[in-house]
């Protein structure tokens, strides 16, 4: 059970870290520091490294953050209301991390080179299942609800930036305005919803 729970416990630090200060910041010694987990572990558990820790960890927070995302979505029930969730719920959540964490799946994009395609695979793979969730709240056009979808996305990523060099979650709150009156224009007042997979 130690065994298993060293091994969570390094993909949970490693998610931590990554959120913080991307792949960068998230070398094995400040893995094992974090994790509290033997440094001899780490190549026992992770054979490939830490590419292979960061992947596994990235694919492990991943489903976490679309949880967040359905849930926000789901408590508008209206495509500007929608929005406005979304984007608030951003907003709390950079503001509980202090300004210091960001998303670890766009923290670790800023790090990304050729030696790290594995990891570019990784990270492009869960944008695309984020967009495709965040499409499925907007019913209508497939093509329109998808790339709609991909621009909150990319607000969101951009906003964390803005939330860590201004210290506030006022780039989060002006994006869910902005984007949910277009958002009122575009899908009008439909409420319903299609359902992924």
């Amino acid at each position: 059970m130690e065994t298993v729970d060293s091994r969570q416990r390094m993909i949970e630090a490693t998610i931590d870290l990554m959120r913080g200060s991307g792949l960068g910041g998230a070398g094995i010694n400040e893995i094992v520091r974090a994790s509290g987990a033997p440094k001899g572990s780490v190549y026992h558990f992770f054979p490939g490294g830490k590419q292979q820790l960061a992947a596994e960890a990235l694919e492990s927070y991943s489903p976490r953050v679309m949880a967040f995302i359905d849930a926000a979505l789901a408590k508008g029930d209206s495509a500007a209301s929608r929005v406005g969730a979304l984007f608030n719920a951003f907003a709390r959540r950079v503001e509980e991390g202090s300004f210091r964490k960001s998303c670890a799946l766009g923290a670790v994009c800023l790090d990304l080179d050729e030696d790290l395609e594995a990891l570019r695979v990784v990270t492009a793979t869960a944008f695309g299942e984020w967009v495709s969730l965040i499409a499925s709240h907007f019913p209508g056009d497939a093509r329109a609800s998808r790339s709609f979808a991909g621009l909150l996305l990319t607000a969101i990523e951009g906003a964390y930036i803005r939330a860590r060099a201004e210290q506030s979650s006022r780039a989060f709150r002006e994006a869910g305005t902005w984007l949910g009156e277009l958002a009122a224009l575009r899908f009008g007042a439909r409420t319903a919803r299609r359902r992924v997979g």
